[in-house]
Parts: structure tokens; sequence; C-alpha cells
């Protein structure tokens, strides 16, 4: 299983419009994609319910995983859409 570390950066944390930026650009990969917190059971990072229900705040850190052999570049930019302020062009 490939997985990634990354800093939630959105300043009000992944509310209803970072996370539906987010899980639109996980469900274009078109690979099975899981997002938990550090320690925690994953859930499908396609859903913006499952993602906006784990109410993740700014500075929280997840992991995003996948059984997928070719996720890897996706998880990087994954990683990097996360670790960028999705609210401030809001």
């Amino acid at each position: 299983m490939l997985q990634r570390r990354a800093t939630i950066r959105s300043s009000s944390g992944l509310h209803a419009r970072p996370a539906s930026h987010f899980t639109q650009a996980v469900a274009a990969t078109g690979l099975p994609i899981t997002i938990a917190r550090a320690g925690g059971e994953g859930v499908p990072a396609s859903s913006v319910l499952m993602v906006m229900g784990m109410a993740l705040d700014h500075g929280e850190e997840v992991v995003l995983a996948s059984e997928s052999t070719e996720a890897e570049a996706a998880l990087e930019e994954l990683v990097a859409l996360l670790e960028t302020d999705l609210d401030a062009d809001s």
C-alpha cells in the first residue's frame, strides 16, 4: 500500500468548498484513495460527505493511501493540493 502524509493548510480546514475541490481531484484520478487522521480509519477520499464528516481542521495531519501501484504521482499531487490554502482564492 502506498501512503503519503499531508498537513491541511486551508485556513478553515476541509469544510465544504475545499473538501469539494479535494474530492473532485481525487475522483479525477480514477484510483481508489482513502484519507485518514494519522493512526485512524480511512474513508473514501472521493466522497465529499465522508471527507467533510471527518471535520478536519487547519494544521491537522492526514494520511492518504491507495492499494493501486499506479497511485504514486496522484498521491503526490493530492498532498500538494492539501498543503495549499484552498480558501485563499475564495
